[in-house]
């Protein structure tokens, strides 16, 4: 069962804050009568003055600035790897509420070629992680591998490099630059002809023949995007050594 970190954060900056209100508007004026409080109210209100702007720290960089998350899979290989701990920055498509993600200050929109954390549309409990490809309006056409977006073939060539076994390409989306992993240059999966709805985005993993992505799951509208991928800040897997190569890699 997953836990909504941003529900558990939220509830208990509250109730610090509301335990803190009550000690100055009630309890505070039970000592002036001399009347002591209780041993557990003294310990409850002493814990909440301690961690609430701990709490309220926490709560608006998590929620505005940035959070962090763990690769779970390879879909995005050779960008990033099971076991990469990145930050996104939360504020890059729009500012929103912590649990209900209200959108309340449009700060910009995901471009060509970033790397995004969205919520799945179909259980916004589960978070992804892929690669702008189409914008609104876009028609997207993937035909042996290869991205043709408006009429315009994308470029995509070998460089030479294997990367878990599969030789690694590089595409240029419109001047972003990355890498991908293609195992099959001839063949692609689900090939077709893709449009994209206005609010909506189409979005592909790098590791393009080992990726649930827009292919599978349709294009994520715009309320479930989370933020921009920006840095790896740690990579470790249980069992192994972290690889400390990885930390502060830029996510291209």
């Amino acid at each position: 069962m997953s836990i909504n970190l941003a529900l558990v954060l939220t509830i208990l900056t509250l109730l610090s804050g509301v335990v803190i209100a009550i000690d100055k508007l009630v309890w505070k004026t039970a000592e002036q009568d001399s009347r002591t409080p209780p041993r557990g109210v003294a310990i409850l209100v002493e814990y909440s003055r301690s961690f609430f702007p701990v709490l309220v720290f926490v709560l608006v960089i998590r929620s505005f600035i940035f959070e962090p998350f763990r690769i779970p899979s390879g879909s995005m290989k050779p960008t990033l790897v099971d076991g990469d701990f990145i930050f996104v920055k939360k504020y890059s498509y729009g500012l929103r509420l912590p649990v209900t993600e209200t959108k309340i200050i449009a700060t910009g929109q995901p471009k060509r070629g970033d790397v995004i954390v969205f919520r799945l549309p179909s259980d916004p409990s589960i978070n992804y992680i892929k690669r702008v490809v189409g914008l609104p309006g876009d028609e997207v056409s993937l035909e042996r591998q290869r991205l043709t977006i408006n009429g315009v073939t994308m470029d995509l060539e070998a460089n030479g490099d294997i990367f878990d076994h599969a030789p690694v390409y590089v595409e240029n989306l419109d001047g972003r630059v990355h890498k991908t992993l293609i195992h099959d240059p001839g063949r692609s999966k689900r090939d077709g002809v893709y449009v994209i709805p206005e609010g909506q985005y189409f979005v592909m993993g790098d590791n393009r023949d080992q990726s649930k992505d827009s292919r599978y799951i349709g294009a994520i509208p715009e309320k479930y995007l989370v933020g921009k991928a920006v840095r790896v800040w740690m990579h470790f897997i249980p069992g192994e050594m972290p690889d400390w190569g990885r930390i502060g890699t830029k996510i291209e």
